[in-house]
């Protein structure tokens, strides 16, 4: 199943839960994404998808200055996984896909 669209995401992390979403579309063949929480928008970089894995890196201002690296697998319009912060301890990462508006579906 194809990552595209919009999921929320909810990263378990030692100091609370952080909620975020993100964005997933394809450019040209290119999957691509963003995503927004605390106040701010950043890209995805090094995106890579690997069957049902995906594997993404981001970095973040708020609510401190993170380069935060995430994997995470997609189960339907489900997902889990990890999300690390350099040497900090793997935070866990679940996720839904937002309902898409008639017309829009998804890419397979």
């Amino acid at each position: 199943m194809s990552p595209e669209g919009t999921w929320d995401l909810t990263i378990a992390t030692p100091v609370g839960r952080i909620e975020a979403v993100t964005r997933f579309r394809y450019d040209d063949g290119v999957l691509t994404g963003t995503a927004q929480g605390a106040g701010q928008e950043v890209p995805l970089t090094h995106l890579v998808r690997d069957g049902d894995r995906l594997t993404w890196r981001q970095s973040v201002t708020k609510p401190l200055r993170l380069d935060l690296t995430f994997a995470v697998t997609l189960a339907g319009d489900t997902l889990t996984g990890t999300s690390r912060a350099g040497r900090l301890p793997a935070s866990r990462v679940t996720g839904e896909r937002r309902a898409e508006r008639a017309g829009t579906g998804h890419r397979p």
